[in-house]
């Protein structure tokens, strides 16, 4: 299974995001696509994101690193260098376009961590 066969799978494997959360104020800004994201504090003291997106690629990247970033300290999602993306090859094989998107997706993820710190 190719890269992008993979992370259409991944995609598929999201669960359905709430309606209330398809709003601007979630919309991540950056992404071609239409990407939401949202984020919580858990009563554990972790965060738990939720997201979707109308593109299968775009939504099997956002599943990617809800599998990375989902459920753990706001510390250590703030301070994640996402260095695995430049190890497994998934930046070079991505257009500039969904390059930016994947960045804008990770910044607004660590600016939740940071919120919740």
């Amino acid at each position: 299974m190719g890269r992008y066969e993979h992370l259409i799978e991944l995609g598929k494997g999201l669960p359905a995001l709430d309606e209330a959360y398809r709003t601007e104020g979630h919309r991540v800004r950056g992404c071609q696509s239409q990407v939401w994201l949202a984020a919580e504090r858990t009563d554990r003291g972790t965060i738990h994101y939720q997201a979707d997106s109308d593109a299968l690629i775009t939504k099997g990247l956002v599943a990617l690193l809800l599998r990375v970033l989902d459920e753990q300290p706001p510390a250590d999602v703030a301070d994640a260098s996402m260095e695995f993306l430049d190890r497994i090859g998934m930046k070079e094989h991505l257009s500039p376009t969904r390059k930016n998107g994947l960045d804008a997706m990770i910044k607004r993820m660590k600016a939740y961590a940071e919120a919740a710190r």
